[in-house]
């Protein structure tokens, strides 16, 4: 049996063999695949319902992150089982609960932003709630934060991961806008983005927010989060910030280094420098031109990362537990809409600030006071428009060149659920 196996058989029969054994070997190669789909088409349809009459009873933040889940859940089915066509009618459902998502955060994150109480956990709480009751357990913690990572994106990278570790995994909702320079610094300080220009209001003097200018300081927003919270750990924490593949096979090849302290961030950024180079190049469009091929795109280079390296070399060391999670997400953006503005305002596609400016209502949310979104106020009357579901925007100077730019491209810094339900995962590995 073991030589057959190791043959790489199908299957085998022990004898004395029966007629109902010879048929069940045979449907399950001939028609395994057609059984398994018209359950799975059963199944979804099913679940289609439950979700469209879950949408219908106004579901709270708790039940958001269970309808997107369900529905993560189900586009990595279908990407196993193309053949059933469902892929369309999930899109379609998809679009429709983030319409309903959009309206969702509009109508609650003004309340979440000045109370406790009755919201979920958001960015600036990460830390807090999932690693400082790691570091109290006495074993040392590598903290992970993968900038840009959606939640199908980490299932993928989980499915790859369950040999090596026991995982456990929660989920947390990112502040807005759904971009680096808010939602990271958050993590880091455990701050809002109003807060942090306060502490540090060199931060937000330049026009516009690239990651080089607005991330510099999460090392020292990390270490002034732990004094605050009156932890003391020797030796210091270490930061580490992966930017390019030869700096990460360096990192992998030491990270059993790292376990001796008892804290280490590490940011990886290849998955945003991903969804930003397929929009500008033609090749990695053709290679990953819908959501399921971008995901076998990030699943190739994550078996053949230093991320894949560390984690497993990790996973070895019954002294260490990981807690990994991302930033914020980003969202396919297939519909542009145009934004009026003044010169100084800002490039970015999902989410914009300046002074006065105007869109169609039906595809941001309009934050009149920064202050009520506890957002960096970058002087006077200006205001920001935080795009809803997959609208990006556009300015009116050569509009139709930028639109067709831009149409399908990753995108991140507005309200989708894409963008912001995040997943967070302590890792624990088999030794």
């Amino acid at each position: 049996m073991e030589d057959a196996i190791g043959g790489k058989i199908s299957d085998y029969l022990t004898k004395p063999v029966n007629p109902s054994q010879v048929l069940m070997a045979c449907k399950k190669f001939l028609e395994g695949k057609k059984i398994t789909g018209a359950a799975l088409s059963k199944d979804y349809i099913r679940e289609f319902n439950e979700i469209s009459l879950a949408l219908m009873q106004s579901p709270g933040h708790k039940e958001w992150i269970d309808i997107y889940a369900r529905l993560v859940g189900w586009g990595l089915e279908f990407d196993r089982h193309p053949e059933l066509g469902l892929r369309q009618t999930l899109q379609d459902q998809m679009r429709e609960c983030n319409l309903a998502f959009g309206k969702f955060i509009e109508r609650n994150y003004r309340d979440w932003v000045d109370q406790t109480e009755g919201r979920p956990a958001l960015s600036l709480e990460v830390v807090d709630r999932f690693v400082i009751p790691e570091l109290q357990h006495g074993k040392s913690v590598i903290f992970f934060v993968i900038d840009c990572m959606r939640l199908d994106q980490w299932l993928v990278f989980e499915e790859a991961l369950r040999e090596h570790f026991e995982i456990s995994r929660q989920y947390y909702y990112s502040i807005l806008p759904t971009a680096t320079p808010y939602s990271r610094n958050s993590i880091f300080s455990g701050s809002f983005p109003c807060d942090v220009e306060k502490r540090h209001p060199e931060l937000w003097e330049k026009a516009e927010d690239d990651e080089s200018s607005r991330n510099r300081y999460e090392r020292q927003f990390l270490d002034k989060l732990l004094e605050r919270r009156r932890i003391a750990l020797k030796p210091e924490p270490k930061y580490v910030k992966i930017l390019d593949p030869e700096f990460g096979r360096s990192i992998e090849s030491t990270i059993n280094s790292y376990a001796a302290s008892p804290l280490t961030s590490i940011v990886v950024n290849f998955v945003d420098m991903l969804a930003h180079g397929r929009s500008d190049s033609s090749l990695l469009k053709e290679i990953a031109p819908d959501e399921s091929a971008y995901r076998s795109l990030t699943r190739s280079w994550f078996l053949h990362s230093s991320l894949f390296g560390m984690l497993k070399t990790l996973s070895r060391n019954k002294n260490v537990t990981i807690v990994l999670t991302t930033d914020h997400g980003s969202i396919r953006s297939l519909r542009g809409s145009k934004v009026l503005g003044d010169r100084e305002a800002s490039t970015n596609l999902r989410y914009k600030y300046g002074r006065n400016l105007k869109c169609d209502e039906k595809a941001a949310i309009y934050v009149k006071n920064p202050a009520d979104f506890k957002l960096p106020e970058r002087g006077v009357a200006v205001n920001y428009i935080i795009a809803k579901e997959d609208y990006y925007f556009v300015y009116p100077t050569d509009y139709h060149k930028y639109l067709a730019q831009y149409r399908d491209s990753f995108q991140h810094g507005g309200v989708s659920l894409e963008e912001v339900i995040l997943p967070i995962v302590r890792l624990e590995g088999r030794g």
